[in-house]
C-alpha cells in the first residue's frame, strides 16, 4: 500500500489504567457477571460455524486491511457493520452497557476480565480450520495465563515496546531504558500515553516486577520517572508520528507502530527501534465474541477466514503488527528488515512480560502512581 494511504497510529488514543477501569473491574480483576444462569450456560454451547447474519466488528480504527473485509463480505454474502473504540476501557463500558457485538479485540488483561466475568462465548477450536496454524505453530497460546485453554479466545496480534529514535541526530544507543534519560534528548522525549506502559519501564529499569502493586515499590517507581521530567516533551502513543515530523527525538514506542512508521519514512536508516536488556512488555490482542452476540456462526467464520495465510499477511502489511500464524513470519520479518528487534518471538512470549490485572487495591496504589508521574 502506499504511504499515503497508510492509517494514522493504530493505538494513538489509547489510555490505559484510568479510574474507569476499577469501576468495571469485580474484586479488581474482572466484570460483574451478568447474573443470568441461563444466559451462562448458553455462552458455553459450541457454536455452529455458519452464516446467521451481518458481522457486528468492534475494534480499534483500521486494524484490518478493507480488501480483507470486501473479500470476507464477498465470499460469504454479508456485511461488515463496523463500530471502533479508543480504550479498552471505552470497549469494556459499552459491554458493560448492553451493546451487541459478535465480535471484540480485547488485549491479553481485558480478555481474562471479560473471561472471568462471563462475558464471552466459548470457541472451539476444532470448528476453525485456521486453528492448527495458530496452536500448533505458537503453543504458547494453547494455554495463555489470560485464558485457560484459549477457551473463549484465539489470538490476533502480537506486540512489544521499546524505544523508537532519530539515528541522524542521537547516533546510537545502549540497549537499556536509561537510554531514555539521554542528555542529547533532552526535551525531545516522548513516554506513551499509558499507564501500564509507564510505570512498567520504571519497574524494569529498577528491577521490579512489571505490574507491581506494592505502594514501596511504586515510590520508587514515580521516583524515578520524576527524574525523567525533565527530559521529557510530553505523553504520546502517537509515537510514529512523534518521529517522522521531528517533534520527538526519542520516544517509547510500539513495535507494531514502528513497523507501520516505516512505510511513510523517506530513509528508514534516519531511524531506530531497540528492545531494553532489562526487558520488553510483550502483549497479545485476542478474538473474543461476546456472550450475547447476535451472530457468533458469522464471528466464527471471520476468524477462520482471517486465519487464511493470505489474509495474515495481507494484515500485517497493513497494521504493521505480526500475527501468531505459522507460515506468516516471513513476511513481518521482510517488513521490519531494517528494526529486526520488533519481530515477536516465542521467546518473547515465555519471558512472560505481560500486564496483568491486579486486585482493588493494587490497581488503586497504581491508579495513584500514574497520576503523580503525569502530575510531575
Amino acid at each position: 500500500m502506499s504511504p499515503e494511504a497508510l492509517p494514522p497510529s493504530r493505538r494513538s488514543l489509547l489510555r490505559a489504567g484510568t479510574a474507569a477501569a476499577l469501576a468495571l473491574t469485580a474484586s479488581g480483576c474482572g466484570f460483574s457477571s451478568a447474573g443470568d444462569p441461563a444466559g451462562q450456560e448458553a455462552a458455553q454451547k459450541p457454536i455452529d460455524v455458519k452464516v446467521d447474519g451481518d458481522l457486528v466488528y468492534f475494534n480499534w480504527a483500521d486494524f484490518v486491511d478493507p480488501a480483507v473485509f470486501e473479500g470476507f463480505q464477498k465470499e460469504y454474502g454479508v456485511k461488515v457493520v463496523q463500530s471502533n473504540y479508543d480504550s479498552m476501557e471505552g470497549m469494556a463500558a459499552k459491554l458493560n452497557a448492553g451493546n451487541r457485538y459478535d465480535i471484540v479485540f480485547p488485549t491479553a488483561k481485558w480478555a481474562q476480565r471479560l473471561a472471568a466475568g462471563g462475558r464471552l462465548r466459548t470457541i472451539d477450536h476444532s470448528r476453525l480450520r485456521g486453528a492448527e496454524s495458530v496452536f500448533a505453530g505458537y503453543g504458547y497460546f494453547n494455554d495463555p495465563w489470560y485464558d485457560a485453554g484459549s477457551a473463549h479466545t484465539v489470538p490476533f496480534t502480537m506486540y512489544k515496546t521499546g524505544i523508537g529514535w532519530r539515528r541522524d541526530r542521537l547516533g546510537d544507543l545502549t540497549g537499556s531504558w536509561d537510554d531514555l534519560w539521554n542528555a542529547g534528548a533532552k526535551g525531545k522525549v516522548f513516554v506513551l500515553d499509558d499507564r501500564d506502559e509507564v510505570l512498567g519501564l520504571g519497574a524494569l529499569k529498577l528491577g521490579l516486577p512489571l505490574t507491581t502493586g506494592d505502594a514501596p515499590e511504586l515510590a520508587r517507581v514515580t521516583d524515578t520517572l520524576r527524574s525523567l521530567r525533565p527530559h521529557l516533551r510530553g505523553f504520546s502513543s502517537d509515537s510514529y508520528n512523534n518521529l517522522l515530523n521531528g517533534n520527538a527525538d526519542m520516544t517509547q514506542a510500539w513495535s507494531g507502530d514502528m513497523a507501520a512508521m516505516l512505510a511513510q519514512a523517506e530513509d528508514p536508516a534516519v531511524f531506530g527501534f531497540e528492545t531494553a536488556r532489562e526487558g520488553a512488555p510483550v502483549n497479545s490482542d485476542c478474538y473474543a465474541i461476546p456472550a450475547n452476540a447476535r451472530h457468533p456462526g458469522t464471528a466464527m467464520l471471520f476468524i477462520d477466514y482471517m486465519l487464511r495465510p493470505e489474509n495474515v499477511k495481507k494484515n500485517i502489511e497493513y497494521i504493521g503488527y505480526p500475527m501468531p500464524v505459522r507460515g506468516t513470519e516471513d513476511t513481518y520479518a521482510a517488513l521490519v528488515e531494517p528494526f529486526p528487534q520488533c519481530v515477536v518471538t516465542t521467546e518473547d512470549l515465555k519471558a512472560d512480560l505481560f500486564f496483568r490485572n491486579g486486585d482493588q487495591r493494587g490497581e488503586r496504589a497504581r491508579d495513584a502512581a500514574w497520576t503523580e508521574v503525569k502530575a510531575g
